[in-house]
């Protein structure tokens, strides 16, 4: 039997996850229109390749950035370029910026794909390459690029590979649709990454509550080829999908404070991620779609859609029979760890793996805010051991510096202090707006740094510009002084 470790904290929750699953997947309808954020990571926006009134094909590259961190975006269907203009983006402030608006024109034309069925025969740097160019990011919510997740350096030796299908976020149920109808693309990208990585093992987390999913991967397994990878069913318990849960959980190593997975001896990357991974290097597609968890008493019927980037959220909602009496709220992701929004005309981006809209009795942390009582429970519950509480005065206070101290970076946010909270103080929102005025605190420093820089290399330069001519001036001196006595 695999042995299985534990983490600290962790609660459990009603899952609501039965509600989006009595259905089978089913393909979102093609768009009207197709939206493109061009905003990266960075504060950087990629630069289109398309200009307003051109044609464009399902999977052609229609906005690149030179840096890695931002990886390609692709038209998700053909259609026509009709401007590249400012609109709201998926982020609670709705705040607008640069985006491609693609006009649908039924038709989905793509260009032509090229795979690679031997992908053996390429070496890691080759198939990182594929997988930038697909525009691959981590499909479990952070987007982080994936070709630079499976760099890790020559300095770290990988020894495991670990696939996170252990879908714990309430109503979230795209991974759970993932793996019972595609585990063969789940799988195969699990022995595309094995062999990017060298390693000869790979273990994929799922939560024990996801029989049919576990049953399809199983009978999968044993119908192929795939030595090293193991199916291990992991308990239910939030947040056992975090990345450093998940790892304690099936390695029982631990992840350095600060520090990476990869600092572990292990890459950890979600099953969508790996179905995207088998799509971009076995058949040549690039990341275009996804599926998407529709649901909440808010929604008539929930279900998962495959769906294409870039599709408006109003047509999705749509497509589930629009909304109900009880919707009070659109939030992007789930109850725990997703944001709301405040519009429903915004697109699915790459990171979107859930709308939902939720009733009143499905919202946390609606309730009165009370003083804290100092009992100890959000320490109890936090899975990362951290001390909330302390986190939590310091936030309050602006005492940048002690929460610094007591590892706020190390914070992922999961909303377990919340939930057990008996004061209902809305923790995660201190936490975010303390680490949003960190960073900004050492942005301002490196800026001073570069300034002080700047500042020090002029001041040399000016000081070296003054010796060089003091030592011309008396060279020349010497000269004369020469000259002057070869004449005598």
């Amino acid at each position: 039997m695999f042995k299985l470790w534990s983490f600290p904290g962790g609660i459990h929750l009603d899952t609501h996850k039965e509600e989006s699953c009595r259905a089978p997947l089913q393909f979102a309808r093609l768009p009207k229109e197709l939206i493109y954020p061009l905003l990266g990571r960075g504060g950087l926006n990629s630069k289109p390749m398309v200009e307003p009134g051109e044609r464009v094909l399902k999977g052609q590259v229609i906005a690149r950035d030179d840096s890695p961190m931002n990886p390609p975006i692709h038209a998700a269907t053909s259609g026509r370029v009709r401007a590249i203009e400012q609109r709201p983006l998926p982020h609670p402030s709705g705040l607008p910026d640069l985006c491609i608006v693609i006009d649908a024109d039924g038709k989905d034309e793509a260009i032509e794909f090229e795979g690679l069925a031997d992908y053996r025969g390429q070496g890691p740097e080759a198939l990182r390459a594929r997988i930038h160019e697909a525009g691959i990011v981590g499909l479990g919510g952070a987007a982080f690029p994936t070709s630079v997740k499976l760099d890790p350096g020559e300095r770290r030796h990988i020894d495991t590979l670990v696939l996170n299908g252990a879908e714990c976020e309430p109503y979230i149920t795209c991974d759970d649709s993932l793996m019972r109808h595609c585990p063969g693309e789940v799988l195969g990208g699990a022995k595309i990454l094995m062999h990017i990585l060298g390693v000869a093992r790979c273990l994929l987390g799922i939560e024990n509550d996801m029989p049919e999913a576990i049953a399809a991967l199983e009978a999968e397994l044993l119908q192929g080829e795939y030595p090293g990878i193991e199916i291990v069913p992991v308990t239910a318990v939030y947040p056992t999908g975090g990345e450093k849960q998940l790892i304690k959980v099936l390695t029982g190593r631990e992840v350095p404070a600060n520090g990476i997975p990869a600092d572990a001896g292990v890459v950890c990357q979600n099953v969508a991620t790996a179905a995207a991974i088998h799509k971009a290097i076995i058949h040549g597609e690039p990341l275009i779609s996804r599926i998407v968890t529709v649901t909440g008493l808010g929604i008539q019927r929930p279900q998962n859609l495959l769906v294409r980037i870039g599709t408006p959220i109003a047509e999705l909602v749509e497509q589930c029979g629009g909304y109900t009496e009880s919707a009070q709220r659109l939030i992007l992701g789930g109850p725990m760890m997703g944001l709301a929004l405040p519009i429903d005309e915004l697109p699915i981006i790459k990171s979107a793996n859930c709308i939902l809209v939720a009733s009143g009795i499905e919202i946390i942390g609606e309730k009165q805010a009370m003083p804290c009582i100092r009992c100890g429970e959000c320490a109890n519950a936090c899975p990362v051991n951290l001390l909330p509480q302390q986190l939590y005065w310091y936030s309050r206070a602006d005492n940048l510096e002690r929460v610094r101290d007591y590892q706020l970076a190390d914070c992922i946010e999961c909303g377990c202090c919340d939930v057990v909270c008996p004061s209902h103080i809305p923790l995660v929102q201190y936490f975010r707006s303390a680490k949003s005025k960190v960073a900004a605190k050492e942005r301002e420093r490196k800026k001073a740094d570069h300034a002080r820089e700047r500042f020090e290399s002029r001041q040399a330069r000016k000081e070296r510009e003054k010796l060089e001519r003091a030592e011309s001036a008396r060279r020349k001196k010497e000269l004369l002084e020469k000259i002057k006595d070869s004449h005598m």
